[in-house]
């Protein structure tokens, strides 16, 4: 690879990441063609972008972004290894977890996940975490609850008051 290919290269890479804020690296090292095929097809459905990186390039892309540091990660980099780059922090996890049902492989060496790293294969802690929709979401019902309780108390009230109304109408009739 001559040293104009390997700056093309270092400049895509530092693209992708800066495009996003979860990083996953991982080893499909040993993952058959039909194995190799299904973790992509698998990462397409699931809006994760997958590319194959030499681990040099990979970190000249990371050292080269000034606002990040990913240097917790530099020490994982090693082997054959792959980048999994997601708008959703928990799904490259997910699916890694989905995938190791069939086989070992992928292995999660490291992560970075809105500016928190994580180290060594971590698929459960790392699927556990909560999108910034299912946090929303938590968070607008939790909201919402304390004035669900107040209108279904006064809702409650109201039937009440009727039907005290109407048994003391039907009596004086």
């Amino acid at each position: 690879m001559t040293k104009e290919e390997k700056v093309a290269v270092i400049r895509e890479i530092t693209e992708l990441l800066q495009s996003t804020n979860v990083v996953y690296v991982a080893d499909i090292e040993g993952l058959n063609a039909g194995a190799s095929s299904d973790f992509r097809r698998q990462a397409f459905k699931n809006n994760i972008k997958v590319k194959m990186v030499k681990n040099t390039l990979l970190r000249k892309a990371m050292e080269s972004i000034e606002d990040r540091d990913y240097s917790e990660m530099f020490d994982t980099f090693k082997g054959n290894t792959v980048i999994m780059l997601s708008e959703t922090g928990n799904a490259p996890a997910k699916m890694v977890k989905e995938l190791r049902k069939k086989s070992e492989k992928p292995v999660i060496k490291s992560a970075w996940v809105d500016s928190a790293v994580y180290i060594g294969d971590q698929v459960d802690e790392l699927a556990a975490i909560k999108s910034k929709q299912e946090l929303l979401g938590e968070l607008i019902g939790l909201l919402q609850s304390p004035i669900k309780n107040v209108m279904s108390q006064l809702q409650s009230g109201a039937n009440t008051i009727t039907g005290v109304l109407k048994t003391l109408e039907n009596k004086e009739n």
